[in-house]
């Protein structure tokens, strides 16, 4: 127990400051393209901001590159009765208000890339269960609360489980196993098999 304590409370923070910032660096090419495409295809930021409940339930700012229109946050409305997910969670195939880039993006989780930035200041981890919304937090179950119990991450269990096709509360499950089980082989194992579906674009709709 205390090797998980070092790990949680120490080495976790170290790797995730050091991978972010190396991976940083590395996708800086990368990065201007997407801008650069997002920005092309339809006028707005390049970089959607959302505010997402993190440890403990403290909220902060969660960036990704922006997949949808800008307007996709106002037309949410039209679209909430073709939810396809369960719980309080919302997912649709085909949603009208994302952009072609943006289809590619969340095809291939680059999307998910500006999240370092959220890694190295200390909001998230590489690994941990996704952060969610405050109207998602507002419907949990106690048992889905524990997932707040550790810092939200860039992937996990979830991510490389299929998720598109996972039930809320297979998802749930999954959280709090890689609670039960925090450790640094179960974040590499995580990190390597992330590593295989963006290559294989096993990305979310």
């Amino acid at each position: 127990m205390r090797g998980r304590y070092f790990y949680e409370g120490v080495l976790k923070r170290a790797l995730d400051l050091l991978l972010s910032s190396l991976g940083l660096l590395a996708v800086l090419p990368i990065w201007l393209l997407i801008v650069a495409a997002i920005r092309v295809e339809s006028p707005g930021r390049a970089i959607f901001i959302q505010e997402r409940v993190g440890l403990h339930g403290r909220r902060f700012r969660f960036y990704k590159f922006r997949s949808m229109y800008v307007d996709a946050e106002r037309r949410l409305a039209e679209v909430m009765t073709q939810n396809e997910a369960d719980g309080p969670v919302f997912k649709i195939r085909n949603d009208p208000r994302v952009t072609r880039v943006g289809a590619f993006l969340r095809r291939t989780s680059l999307d998910e890339l500006p999240q370092l930035i959220n890694v190295l200041i200390g909001e998230m981890s590489l690994v941990g269960p996704r952060p969610p919304l405050p109207r998602e937090v507002e419907q949990y179950r106690p048992s889905d609360a524990v997932r707040l119990n550790v810092k939200p991450g860039l992937t996990c269990l979830w991510q490389i489980s299929g998720r598109s096709t996972v039930s809320f509360d297979e998802w749930m499950e999954l959280d709090r196993e890689y609670i039960r089980n925090l450790s640094l082989w179960l974040d590499v194992s995580i990190l390597l098999r992330t590593v295989g579906a963006v290559l294989t674009m096993r990305g979310a709709y």
